[in-house]
């Protein structure tokens, strides 16, 4: 891949005499430009990326009860596309959370519900899939190549067909979502702990409420079942809701992520209490 003209993009964008630096990110190249703003750059096999996540800022601006990076320019140079965004105030959570005590982690875990429920209910703009029944149904039909390419044991790919045949998914209406809630994307008050932005909006899909609790429930709350329940709760479940059904759609949209990679979550989170993956919806995904 070429270098990002991330000095051509700032021209462009009449961005002059602030200092550049390059942020901690992940596959795509992220500039801080002076204290105030972002320069995010996506590469020509990107393209799709960088329109989903323009669009869905502008549709997320000021509908959320916490900040996302306002767009202030963006455009095409070099075979890379940009987007030139505010920056998001306090720290993120995976920066904060070693300081954040039970109460604090419980506290945020309920603000997240409910900023979830906010998301979810801005009309989505024109994101992939069109048909989610026929993203799914493509998504099931690639399973096994997909979890078996990424290294997944045997007896646990053995048992995918049988355990998605369990599950009801149901016909849920399509609503907006991030499915990518993690710890590095949601930013917080360094003193108070309060949620105070959400970015990385690139993976931005519409789909099925339940799909967006995959990532939270592998990557923001690790398979801690008493947070996911305040996360849950907060979103605005009853608790009656809360059951195993819920966790075995839970594990069931986490088998069916597009991201999904359960060989490397077996190894990061912790161990059902026998090699089945009822128990592993249990054990990742019952709130408690």
């Amino acid at each position: 891949m070429d270098t990002f003209p991330v000095a051509a993009a700032c021209a462009r964008e009449g961005i002059t005499g602030l200092p550049v630096s390059p942020l901690p990110t992940g596959s795509l190249p992220v500039f801080a430009i002076g204290d105030a703003l972002v320069l995010k750059g996506y590469p020509a096999d990107d393209v799709d990326e960088a329109l989903t996540e323009l669009a869905t800022l502008r549709a997320v601006d000021g509908r959320l009860g916490v900040e996302t990076p306002r767009v202030e320019g963006e455009g095409e140079i070099d075979e890379w596309r940009y987007i030139v965004m505010r920056r998001l105030p306090g720290v993120d959570v995976a920066t904060a959370w070693p300081s954040m005590s039970t109460s604090d982690r419980v506290g945020l875990m309920r603000e997240l519900g409910g900023l979830l429920a906010q998301l979810h209910a801005v009309p989505p703009p024109d994101l992939w899939p069109a048909d989610w029944s026929r993203f799914l149904a493509d998504r099931r039909g690639g399973v096994m190549a997909h979890q078996g390419g990424l290294g997944l044991a045997g007896w646990w790919r053995e048992q995918i067909p049988a355990f998605l045949d369990s599950v009801d998914l149901g016909e849920p209406e399509p609503v907006l979502l991030h499915t990518e809630v993690m710890p590095e994307h949601v930013f917080v008050d360094p003193d108070t702990f309060v949620p105070t932005g959400l970015l990385d909006f690139e993976p931005a899909m519409q789909g099925a409420p339940e799909y967006e609790f995959s990532s939270v429930g592998v990557f923001l709350t690790a398979g801690d079942t008493g947070l996911l329940r305040e996360l849950l709760l907060g979103y605005g479940y009853a608790g009656t809701e809360l059951d195993e059904d819920l966790a075995r759609r839970l594990l069931a949209y986490t088998l069916l992520h597009r991201y999904s990679n359960l060989s490397t979550y077996l190894r990061l989170l912790p161990a059902p209490d026998d090699p089945t993956l009822p128990s592993l919806a249990r054990r990742w995904f019952l709130p408690t």
